[in-house]
C-alpha cells in the first residue's frame, strides 16, 4: 500500500555549462514519489538519468526547479553505484560497515548490523573474505548492503547490474526484490532494462532524449512478490511493449 510522499520535484531544469557550449541534461521536469515506494527510472543513453538521480543525492544544484524532501527530518540518503567499490583490503564485515564507524556507531552494535545484512543478502559464510575472492554478483550484495546498513530513508540505485553477466543480473533482480520487501525503504532506480524495470518497480518513469522530459509515468500493476515466471506472463509483454513504445 502507497504511503505519504517521500519527496517532490519541481519543474527541475539542469543546463551544464562549459568553455565551449552549453548541455540542456534536463528540462521541466516534475514529480513526486511516496514513502515505500519502488521507482525506476529507464530512458536512453543520454537522456539524464543519472543527472537527476546525483540531483536528488544533492551531489549537484539544479539550473532552475526544486527538489523538496517530505521525510519530516533531513534524510538518510544510501547510493549505490555500478561498480561496487570495494576497499580491497577490508573485508566483507568491514566494507559493508563502513558507513557505520563514519558515523561513530558503537564497535559491537556495528557488527551486528553488518552480520544482520550479510544474512539478509545470503552472504553468510563470507564475513571475513575480501573482494578479490567474491563473484560481481556476491560483490554488488556487499554494495547494496554498505547502502543499506545506516537504514537510510531513500536508496538510490545508479544502474548497479549494469556490469554483471545477463544471468547473474537476473538473478540479482530477486536478490533486490526480497530485500525491498523485507526492509520496504524507498528506493530510486535508474536502468536502461525494460525487463528489469517492470521486475523491480512500482512505477516505471520514462525519460526522453536530450534534453530529459518525463514522456511516461506508469504504474507497474503487477503482483507481489514476484519472481521469474511473470516476465513470461502476456501482460508483462503488453506492459514491456508500452515502455518499448516509450522509448522509441
Amino acid at each position: 500500500m502507497i504511503s505519504k510522499p517521500a519527496l517532490a520535484v519541481k519543474d527541475l531544469s539542469v543546463v551544464f555549462d562549459d568553455e565551449n557550449n552549453s548541455i540542456h541534461a534536463l528540462e521541466n521536469i516534475s514529480f513526486n514519489i511516496h514513502q515505500q515506494e519502488f521507482v525506476c527510472f529507464l530512458g536512453p543513453s543520454g537522456s539524464g538519468k543519472t543527472t537527476l538521480l546525483r540531483l536528488i543525492a544533492n551531489l549537484i544544484k539544479p539550473t532552475f526547479g526544486e527538489v523538496n524532501f517530505m521525510f519530516g527530518h533531513q534524510p538518510k540518503i544510501g547510493m549505490v553505484f555500478q561498480q561496487p567499490n570495494l576497499m580491497t583490503w577490508r573485508t566483507v564485515l568491514e566494507n559493508i560497515k563502513l558507513p557505520l564507524e563514519l558515523e561513530n556507531e558503537d564497535k559491537d552494535i556495528a557488527n551486528q548490523k553488518a552480520k544482520d545484512m550479510i544474512e539478509l543478502v545470503g552472504l553468510k559464510g563470507f564475513e571475513n573474505s575480501y573482494p578479490r575472492d567474491l563473484s560481481g554478483g556476491m560483490a554488488q550484495r556487499v554494495g547494496l548492503s554498505r547502502g543499506l546498513i545506516h537504514d537510510p530513508d531513500l536508496l538510490l540505485l545508479d544502474e548497479p547490474f549494469a556490469s554483471l553477466d545477463a544471468l547473474t543480473r537476473e538473478r540479482m533482480w530477486t536478490e533486490l526484490s526480497n530485500i525491498w520487501q523485507a526492509k520496504q525503504k524507498t528506493v530510486i532506480m535508474v536502468t536502461h532494462s525494460i525487463n528489469e524495470s517492470l521486475f523491480l518497480a512500482d512505477r516505471v518513469l520514462v525519460l526522453t532524449q536530450r534534453p530529459g522530459k518525463i514522456k511516461l509515468d506508469m504504474q507497474v500493476d503487477l503482483p507481489r512478490p514476484r519472481d521469474e515466471e511473470i516476465r513470461y506472463t502476456s501482460h508483462f509483454g503488453k506492459l514491456a511493449k508500452k515502455l518499448r513504445d516509450a522509448i522509441e
